[in-house]
């Protein structure tokens, strides 16, 4: 792993929820260290523990055990509202059913991440745009997601995840619902994002097309790291060198 700013470090996790009379262990001493930066991917069976992970690493859950340190604060001491400010400034969400709100219009939805923080509806506004204008969507500003199609309702949620400019993003399965086209089109958005706004990005998948695009891949059993792998990327060959296509 390239010498970059240590922004996730995982010691010793441990994951266990209550099963009937005992329980599950969801995550069996995780030890990972995660880079300002990197465009990585958690990667393994269903129950492999990443979706788990990606909640510890997002303050949406705590560990059973051992430590999780998200930029600089340790999730297990966090209170519930000093979880929710962490999610509310540095951390965007992906998530493979897209969570927009039926009733409001695309430029409300991304907004709607900015509401909570102390900026004026100007610094909103122009914050809002720039979201759309990254994922190519500036002209559905005032659609309703009713009418997106399925690529389109993606980018606005990559645009609301990345408005505020977050220095992580989780993406969990962001891709399952897309077909191949507007799944690349996707991944190459999120890769161009990485590069130009160097936020971290950590996605959950077992799709082979993100796979293409991750620059590390993290594999998952049973709970436990069982393979750490960077991938040596060639400009020739980069997916995401590619020009951007937005098509519904």
């Amino acid at each position: 792993m390239s010498e970059k700013e240590k922004i996730i470090r995982l010691t010793g996790l441990v994951k266990r929820f209550p099963v009937g009379n005992g329980e599950f262990t969801a995550l069996n001493g995780i030890n990972l260290q995660i880079g300002r930066g990197e465009f990585l991917g958690l990667v393994g069976p269903s129950g492999s523990g990443k979706t788990t992970l990606l909640n510890i690493i997002g303050s949406l859950d705590t560990p059973s055990e051992g430590e999780a340190t998200v930029l600089g604060h340790s999730i297990s001491s966090l209170t519930a509202k000093e979880s929710a400010a962490l999610r509310n400034k540095n951390i965007g969400f992906i998530f493979q059913s897209y969570n927009l709100l039926p009733v409001y219009t695309v430029y409300e939805n991304v907004e709607f991440a900015l509401l909570l923080q102390k900026i004026s509806p100007e610094e909103r506004y122009e914050a809002v745009m720039s979201a759309l204008e990254w994922v190519g969507l500036t002209d559905k500003a005032k659609s309703r997601p009713a009418q997106l199609s399925g690529g389109e309702s993606q980018r606005v949620a990559i645009a609301r995840a990345m408005v505020k400019r977050p220095d992580i993003v989780l993406a969990d399965e962001p891709s399952a619902n897309l077909d191949a086209k507007n799944s690349h089109t996707i991944l190459q958005t999120m890769r161009r994002l990485n590069e130009e706004l160097n936020t971290t990005f950590i996605f959950a998948t077992h799709d082979e097309k993100v796979m293409q695009y991750l620059k590390r891949i993290i594999y998952l059993e049973d709970g436990k790291v069982e393979k750490d792998s960077v991938i040596e990327i060639f400009e020739s060959s980069d997916p995401a060198s590619q020009s951007l296509n937005f098509e519904s």
